[in-house]
């Protein structure tokens, strides 16, 4: 494991064993194939290789990574025909898929979209993100106007080579509300765009019923989907967001699996982790990572579990 210490990663993993084995067994057995599968979102991990990155998430119990591959992520798109295939190589050696990547591509135009997308669909990989589409508010109207022809002329790239693309609702940006961007997400082709869901900024952006309609308008078009948690905290400067653990905020994640399962997704479910870790030195900070995400890895797998298993005993 490197700097990351053996003992306490071992017990993280085991920890994580040890929660999701609190369900019932039965709840796995019942659970569809068709659930969604658990990836984990490698921005938290900067500094691990791929190596390392795929033996410590399978060790905890992660079926795929959440790849990014933007300017300081895992992958410089600058390189990427160079060194995306021995990264998804490795990762894949260690018994990991790599069923998407996070990418900054906002148009067709950027030098990096076409090699990114290229190389990814080489390599099978079915989804990418893209970056985001930010409000000026000074004149919306041709902002979104202006977002919807990059995201047009993006989507139109993405479908020619052949890897679907999942536009992210980041809470701020356009499309943080699914409304604003769904006319144009309308326009482009079912099988090679869609949504990448994010509840977790749907509640920031709608509160109680807008994160349901949100997701109602995005599920029968849905590809990926962003697990996280925060809540709203009163600090001297105001209101703000604070991540936090999964189960520890805002998000009704009973509520949210519930429509999940009953939309029939299949995956992949991207699990970040954006909450402040402590840690003195970078080694610390990595181990602790770890440890969150064997944490969260076990809430989900639970609840997913329970909420799968009840869509199939109903029927739906």
């Amino acid at each position: 494991m490197g700097a990351v210490s053996r003992r306490r990663f071992v017990r993280a993993a085991a920890a994580a064993g040890t929660l999701a084995a609190a369900a019932p067994r039965s709840l796995f057995a019942q659970q569809p194939r068709t659930a969604p599968r658990l990836c984990f979102f490698s921005k938290p991990l900067p500094q691990m290789d791929a190596g390392r990155l795929g033996r410590a998430l399978k060790t905890l119990g992660f079926s795929g990574v959440d790849l990014t591959v933007r300017p300081g992520g895992h992958v410089n798109p600058a390189r990427v025909a160079a060194d995306l295939p021995p990264f998804v190589a490795a990762l894949r050696h260690e018994g990991l898929d790599v069923p998407m990547i996070t990418t900054a591509l906002v148009a067709e135009s950027d030098p990096a979209a076409r090699p990114t997308l290229e190389t990814a669909a080489r390599l099978k990989i079915p989804y990418f993100k893209p970056g985001y589409y930010q409000y000026r508010f000074v004149d919306l109207r041709k902002e979104l106007d202006a977002a919807g022809r990059q995201l047009r002329g993006l989507a139109g790239l993405s479908a020619q080579i052949g890897i679907q693309l999942g536009f992210h609702n980041h809470a701020g940006n356009v499309g943080g509300s699914i409304w604003d961007i769904a006319t144009v997400i309308d326009s482009l082709d079912a099988a090679s765009a869609g949504y990448y869901f994010d509840v977790r900024h749907a509640v920031v952006e709608g509160g109680d019923g807008g994160w349901r309609t949100a997701f109602l308008r995005a599920a029968p078009r849905l590809k990926m989907i962003a697990l996280k948690d925060f809540f709203w905290e009163k600090s001297a400067a105001g209101w703000r967001q604070r991540h936090c653990p999964m189960g520890e905020g805002m998000v009704d994640w009973k509520m949210f699996f519930a429509m999940l399962a009953k939309s029939g997704f299949s995956g992949p479910a991207s699990l970040h982790i954006e909450y402040e870790i402590p840690g003195a030195t970078a080694a610390a900070r990595e181990e602790r990572t770890l440890e969150a995400a064997a944490r969260d890895l076990a809430f989900v797998t639970t609840r997913l579990a329970e909420a799968y298993a009840e869509a199939a005993a109903r029927g739906l």
